[in-house]
C-alpha cells in the first residue's frame, strides 16, 4: 500500500482528528482522558484541536492512555532533497 505523503499542516490536523476519533471511541470525556494521562483538559483540548506546539511527553502519556503508540518513518533521501529544494 503506497504511502500518501501530506504537508505538515494537514498531518497535525490528522493527528488531532485521530486523538479526538480515539477517545470519542472510548466514550471518554477530555476531561477523563486528562485525568488518565497526567495531563491538563487543556492540553488535551489544545492535542484536538491541532495546536502546532505540544510537549512531546505529554503526548506520549495521552497516547497511551488511549492505547494508541507514535510511530516515525525514514523519508528518502529523493524526497527530503525535493522538499529543501536542494540538489543530490
Amino acid at each position: 500500500m503506497p504511502v500518501v505523503r501530506r504537508e505538515p499542516d494537514e498531518d497535525v490536523d490528522a493527528f488531532a482528528a485521530a486523538v479526538r476519533s480515539r477517545r470519542r471511541q472510548l466514550r471518554l470525556r477530555q476531561d477523563e482522558l486528562a485525568d488518565l494521562a497526567g495531563v491538563s483538559e487543556r492540553f488535551v483540548y489544545s492535542l484536538e484541536n491541532g495546536k502546532q506546539t505540544v510537549q512531546l511527553d505529554k503526548v506520549i502519556a495521552v497516547l497511551a492512555a488511549l492505547g494508541m503508540h507514535l510511530e516515525l518513518h525514514r523519508g528518502s533521501a529523493a524526497e527530503i532533497l525535493r522538499k529543501t529544494g536542494a540538489r543530490p
